[in-house]
């Protein structure tokens, strides 16, 4: 079987991610993620208000990023 060179589309030409691209998306939402649970856990510990609120936040945006980052796939 050949591949015909002039009927290959590319990912460029589509302007689709590469694969390892779209898990880098993933794990970095996932980290941000873990961070923001790690802030918050701490800031209750401490009773730190302005953590825990940082926390939540990150949380949260952790939490879209790694919805966004599913949807692509």
């Amino acid at each position: 079987m050949k591949i015909d060179k002039n009927n290959v589309t590319t990912q460029d030409e589509l302007n689709e991610q590469a694969p390892i691209d779209r898990v880098e998306e993933r794990v970095e939402a996932k980290m941000k993620k873990l961070e923001g649970n790690a802030k918050k856990s701490v800031a209750d510990g401490l009773q730190n208000n302005q953590l825990a609120r940082e926390g939540e936040r990150l949380k949260k945006q952790g939490e879209s990023d790694l919805r966004r980052a599913r949807g692509k796939d």
